[in-house]
């Protein structure tokens, strides 16, 4: 009679261990190089600042959002006042609070906009843990202004406003002009970083980054059902932002995303690892001879219609042959191509500082590191 096997204790609990780790290191590689950093430690809640170390691209780290003279803000009034805002209210932490002010947000909740918001320097707007919406009214303004994270926010729907007067950083009566109906507008700002959000159907466009703001990171965002999805670059007149500098990664376009992911004027634009559901006039596009460097993205065509990725706006003056696009490592899909153009892969270096550098990961692997793309579904416990 043959004898049975049966496997100790030992080999048992060896063989169930071995189980539980390759699939905690394959969920992990799942990960892109920012979620690495915060998503895996199950004490995120109690250690919230960990995210400023956590930014990679021109933003660089965000660690001056963070220290010793830090002020906590927890929002728990959904209304809002533009020229005397409540305490706890959202705004009020933008208008009264001074210095570094990390915002979080009690209970899940709808925050409708009478006026543009005025983000102030030093904010760190954080919806981790429970689902915020900015929607149907003005949404979020960042003008002349440094060291901003906006992070895990659902921001639809924003409505074009007349000129108007709102209460802005510091107490101070501020005029704001009339707002075409963007999800967050950046003027004349620096050191920007913009994750984890979830931003559709705006009456005008979902991020613009304009009048010469630079050092900008857009990552891990959901950019969905919607015409014009990004501008980077004011006009085309306006040459300051000729210094204009933005990292585009792990983001996910789509569905139903017609154009500007992103149209680029004037600067650069290092667009890595991100994917492309499809597009209807063109995905990638500028004027103005910018550079950019689309570097292992995933370009899924759409079934029908256009499948060139890229588009130029000619202006036909002197100098109009500065057009750099390159395309590295892309990964194209359902017959999508690429029309690059320029001097080599060797001119759209983004050139970065060591806290802003990050690996490229594999293009075919894009869509897995942008599973979590938008705001988060975080859990009743410590998951994220």
């Amino acid at each position: 009679m043959m004898k049975t096997y049966k496997p100790s204790n030992f080999m048992l609990t060896l063989l169930f261990t071995t189980i539980l780790i390759t699939t905690s290191t394959s969920f992990v590689h799942g990960f892109n190089v920012i979620d690495k950093c915060w998503r895996t430690d199950p004490n995120w809640r109690s250690q919230r600042q960990q995210l400023a170390k956590c930014s990679v691209g021109y933003c660089g780290k965000m660690t001056n959002n963070i220290g010793d003279d830090l002020v906590k803000y927890k929002v728990t009034d959904p209304s809002d006042d533009p020229l005397n805002p409540k305490s706890g209210t959202l705004r009020y932490a933008m208008t009264h609070i001074k210095g570094k002010i990390w915002v979080t947000f009690e209970r899940d909740m709808k925050i409708r906009l009478q006026k543009p918001l005025l983000v102030s320097s030093f904010t760190t707007i954080d919806g981790r843990g429970v689902k915020v919406n900015i929607a149907d009214g003005a949404c979020l303004m960042l003008q002349r202004v440094t060291n901003v994270i906006i992070h895990d926010l659902r921001i639809h729907n924003c409505k074009a406003q007349q000129a108007s007067t709102v209460l802005g950083p510091d107490k101070k009566i501020v005029n704001v002009g009339a707002v075409d109906g963007d999800a967050i507008r950046m003027l004349t700002s620096h050191k920007i970083w913009i994750d984890h959000n979830t931003l559709y159907d705006c009456e005008d466009g979902l991020v613009d980054v304009t009048r010469g703001s630079t050092n900008i990171t857009i990552s891990n965002n959901w950019f969905r059902t919607q015409n014009k999805v990004m501008l980077l670059g004011h006009d085309d007149g306006f040459l300051r932002d000729k210094d204009m500098k933005v990292t585009v990664a792990f983001n996910y376009f789509g569905p139903n995303c017609n154009q500007r992911m992103p149209r680029v004027r004037h600067g650069y634009a290092h667009v890595v690892n991100n994917v492309y559901k499809g597009w209807g006039n063109y995905a990638i596009g500028g004027s103005m001879n910018p550079s950019i460097k689309s570097q292992a993205n995933y370009f899924f065509a759409p079934k029908e219609g256009r499948k060139e990725v890229t588009w130029r706006k000619e202006s036909g003056a002197v100098g109009d042959q500065g057009w750099n696009f390159q395309s590295v490592e892309d990964v194209f899909v359902n017959g999508a191509s690429f029309s690059g153009s320029g001097s080599g892969r060797e001119a759209v270096k983004p050139n970065y500082s060591p806290d802003q550098a990050f690996p490229a990961e594999d293009g075919n692997n894009v869509k897995d590191l942008t599973r979590n793309a938008g705001a988060l579904k975080c859990s009743s416990s410590s998951t994220c």
